[in-house]
């Protein structure tokens, strides 16, 4: 080894000891607002993970500084602002929601207010419709099959409607061609 210089392994100088833990989110410095530290000595006390207690915080900071004000400030208008701020800025609905559970839980457990975080409304999901084929285009796809026995599955399974696992499991004894029916066990329950 060259003089003056020190072997490393992985990042660490031989001899000096690895930290026996990762950082955490109250080893935040000394210099940390009263709000700030109540916040997370709530967020400690909920047993929230750190990566949670990063997200949370993320977000309230966030929030105070799109209005530049302290966010115990600001009120349940404010908060639907900022949602209607997010949703324009064209934030994913689990990050939304995920700032949304912030708020909920700064404003009911940090500041003690309960009757805003029952009225911060969470977002739905929006539902996507499945795409359908057209006449022509089923058509086309069930023609395109090679095997003519393939074909014939595709097309009992798509004119009866039947799920992947109902199809799997249809018998040649399950269908009754003399009265045009089908018989199928495999049905999903309902609930």
């Amino acid at each position: 080894m060259v003089a003056g210089m020190s072997s490393s392994w992985k990042g660490w100088r031989v001899g000096v000891q690895p930290p026996t833990r990762r950082p955490s989110i109250t080893d935040a410095p000394a210099a940390v607002s009263p709000l700030r530290r109540r916040m997370i000595d709530d967020m400690g006390l909920r047993n929230l993970s750190p990566a949670t207690q990063r997200s949370y915080l993320h977000a309230v900071t966030k929030f105070s500084h799109c209005f530049g004000h302290s966010p115990d400030r600001l009120g349940l208008e404010d908060v639907r602002a900022f949602q209607v701020y997010l949703v324009s800025q064209g934030i994913s609905w689990p990050a939304l929601n995920q700032t949304v559970c912030a708020l909920r839980s700064f404003y009911g457990v940090t500041l003690d207010r309960p009757e805003i975080p029952e009225r911060i409304a969470y977002a739905r999901t929006p539902r996507k419709l499945p795409a359908i084929l057209s006449a022509d285009e089923v058509v086309r796809f069930l023609e395109a099959v090679p095997s003519l026995k393939a074909r014939t599955e595709l097309t009992t399974a798509y004119a009866a409607r039947l799920r992947a696992s109902e199809a799997v499991s249809l018998k040649v004894a399950d269908i009754d061609s003399d009265r045009m029916v089908m018989r199928s066990c495999a049905r999903k329950a309902t609930g």
